[in-house]
């Protein structure tokens, strides 16, 4: 390990001045070529990092099954371990820029517990077709993808993904429990943080957001969690950490706190990637799948934004 390191730090290096690259074109592109530098940002918010590919391809997929589910012309990759037509089926679904067998060490606790296991990776993501892809199609390929393999009794979700299942249970879709870790709470603010992050001038921002929109024909507001959570009656607990750079935790509990009879765990230490494969976290999570009670409840009112219970 100890030679690896001059290389790891290489990289590291290169990432950071290739993002600072970024980050100077936009903020010089936005005032001289505002145009171009907007249908950028564009592509760029809906394109997953290409790395993926390269840490799909290299990750060993442990004795799963490789399949596919066609969506159109597309191939959605999938990993099946144990039968969903004889055992209680759980789908794992992964994040924005991440991949199916990110979530791997969620597979064996699972399979001890006696579940099949059900992994995919989304539109281009991991070993799927596609380049680009969005929330709303996130949660239509998960409902896809559940459907080709049969109702699962859980679905274990991080990040975007968690999103997605939200999405998927509001538009009528039925499972009997969800995990969700991680989940962004408002793709408004998801697409703030991604105009500050790639440098974008506050005067595009707006109309990155209005493209989007147009785009795929879908109301950002519609998306937001206290706008789906409410309506929903499925056991659902939100696992987040304190310390999530990425999502703030206070998403996580604005699920929690909408979502009837939902319970949130609280991390510290674990970060946004890290959670996800958090061995007290998958334990917490099985002991949750089985009926246990984990986590705190989040109550509200109007005198009280927010509280536990």
């Amino acid at each position: 390990m100890p030679a690896l390191l001059p290389s790891i730090n290489s990289t590291i290096v290169l990432k950071k001045i290739a993002f600072g690259g970024l980050r100077a074109g936009f903020r010089v592109g936005g005032w001289l070529l505002p145009g171009q530098t907007l249908r950028r940002a564009a592509d760029l918010f809906g394109t997953p990092l290409p790395a993926t590919r390269a840490r799909a391809a290299a990750c060993d997929p442990a004795g799963a099954v490789l399949g596919e589910v066609r969506r159109g012309t597309q191939r959605i990759a999938t990993y099946t371990w144990g039968d969903p037509a004889r055992q209680p089926t759980v789908l794992l679904a992964h994040g924005w820029s991440s991949y199916g067998l990110f979530l791997l060490p969620w597979v064996q606790p699972l399979r001890d517990a006696g579940h099949a296991v059900v992994a995919f990776d989304q539109p281009g993501h991991g070993r799927s077709d596609g380049r680009r892809s969005s929330l709303p199609e996130f949660a239509a390929v998960l409902r896809q993808v559940a459907d080709h393999h049969g109702a699962p009794v859980a679905v274990v979700a991080h990040s975007l993904g968690g999103a997605a299942t939200m999405l998927a249970l509001a538009g009528g879709w039925q499972t009997g429990r969800v995990v969700l870790v991680a989940p962004p709470a408002d793709p408004v603010a998801a697409g703030e943080r991604f105009a500050r992050l790639v440098g974008l001038p506050d005067r595009l921002a707006g109309r990155l957001l209005e493209g989007w929109q147009a785009q795929t024909h879908t109301r950002l507001d519609s998306l937001q969690a206290h706008r789906a959570a409410p309506r929903l009656a499925v056991p659902a607990l939100l696992v987040h950490d304190l310390g999530d750079r990425e999502v703030p935790w206070a998403e996580g509990e604005r699920y929690a706190r909408h979502w009837p009879g939902a319970r949130l765990l609280t991390t510290e230490g674990l970060g946004h990637n890290r959670i996800a494969t958090d061995p007290g976290v998958i334990a917490a999570a099985l002991d949750f799948l089985g009926g246990a009670v984990v986590g705190e409840r989040v109550v509200s009112s109007p005198n009280l934004p927010y509280g536990f219970a």
